[in-house]
């Protein structure tokens, strides 16, 4: 059932391994990695923690933006932040873009050039997850598919120069792009409000002496947050969630590297995982590794926090697909909504992880009926 490129893990409630082959070999997570990243940010960060993004006023009357590697700055958020600063700055010359906190030269391993919203690239200041969702017209026009997202000069340009159809695409190579595109919707919608702008979108640095007119406390939650990042196995979140922690606790700016230093010791201090491979937060790295024991030892510490997962009758699951790569992880439920543990990693084509599902279920449950 299973070859010597796939591993599996079963346990009872107690802990107690009643099902394993190929445990202890290192193979490839996918996104079940995405398990670990969680339970770091919960620890590092907090459920209750919520991103911020800052507005500033200077001397010469420019606005600035600094972001904090907020995932989930979408369009409603500007829209609302838009009101607020209208009733601060009813007009203002340069709109300056500070993504500082980030460093500029991330580079996620397994990331490709593609547009698909998986290939997203990390930055401080973000929109949309670093994606515009739109259509063409019957005429050809690009428009936006999103009712409160307006389409943008920015984004329009990068569409019709990559010639795309439609769709939610990735088209921002860099954080820099995506923080241009990030400030042209502000700007929109501040227009909507009334604010007159004079200048132009410019990258810099918010300074000592600027005035602070607004902190916006982003409306999510960390533990809204992760749902959304296990509901849609969004690898821009999990390597955004990643990167900011690492700041968080190794000061900024942040990198990969800092969020991978911080995720290889809390797995080896706190979880005893003394011999697994991260490369990056969200599992779309093939250079990330690790057993289906060091999964298990994950997954103990992840009980908790079961819920954030998706759920199928009493089955709570993290999946993970990479081009003939196939694992599954999480919990089987008993009646008493205690929960067994599975592992299935299947790092070549031509296996079948349902049926192979299937049959760790069976195993669950007839050891649930003794």
């Amino acid at each position: 059932m299973i070859s010597s490129d796939g591993a599996l893990l079963l346990a009872n409630p107690d802990g107690e391994i009643i099902l394993k082959k190929n445990e202890t070999k290192k193979l490839i997570p996918a996104s079940t990695l995405k398990l670990l990243t969680a339970l770091a940010a919960i620890r590092y960060l907090g459920h209750d923690y919520r991103f911020n993004t800052e507005f500033y006023l200077d001397k010469m009357h420019n606005l600035k933006i600094k972001g904090y590697g907020d995932p989930v700055l979408i369009s409603e958020s500007i829209q609302s932040i838009s009101i607020e600063l209208a009733e601060r700055a009813r007009d203002f010359n340069n709109l300056i873009l500070d993504d500082t906190f980030f460093s500029q030269d991330i580079s996620i391993p397994g990331r490709g050039s593609s547009t698909n919203p998986y290939d997203a690239p990390a930055g401080a200041l973000c929109a949309n997850f670093n994606t515009v969702f739109f259509n063409r017209s019957k005429n050809g026009h690009i428009v936006s598919a999103e009712p409160v997202t307006p389409m943008t000069p920015y984004a329009r340009q990068k569409i019709e120069k990559q010639g795309l159809k439609g769709g939610r695409c990735s088209i921002f190579s860099n954080q820099r792009e995506g923080a241009i595109y990030a400030g042209e919707l502000f700007l929109q919608f501040l227009g909507e409000q009334g604010v007159k702008f004079n200048g132009k979108i410019v990258h810099g640095t918010v300074n000592p002496n600027d005035r602070l007119i607004y902190t916006y406390r982003s409306e999510f939650t960390l533990r809204d947050i992760l749902i959304k990042m296990m509901e849609f196995s969004n690898n821009f979140i999990a390597n955004q969630v990643l990167i900011s922690m690492g700041a968080h606790v190794y000061s900024p700016p942040g990198t990969l590297d800092k969020g991978i230093r911080l995720l290889t010791a809390y797995a080896k201090d706190e979880l005893l995982i003394e011999d697994a491979e991260f490369a990056e937060g969200s599992g779309i790295s093939r250079k990330n590794r690790i057993s289906a024991l060091d999964m298990f030892k994950i997954l103990k510490h992840f009980a908790p926090h079961r819920d954030l997962l998706k759920k199928s009758g009493p089955v709570l699951y993290k999946t993970g697909t990479l081009d003939g790569i196939r694992t599954l992880a999480g919990y089987i439920l008993n009646n008493s909504d205690e929960p067994c543990y599975f592992v299935i990693f299947l790092n070549s084509a031509g296996h079948n992880i349902d049926s192979i599902m299937e049959c760790v279920k069976q195993v669950c449950n007839a050891g649930r009926n003794n």
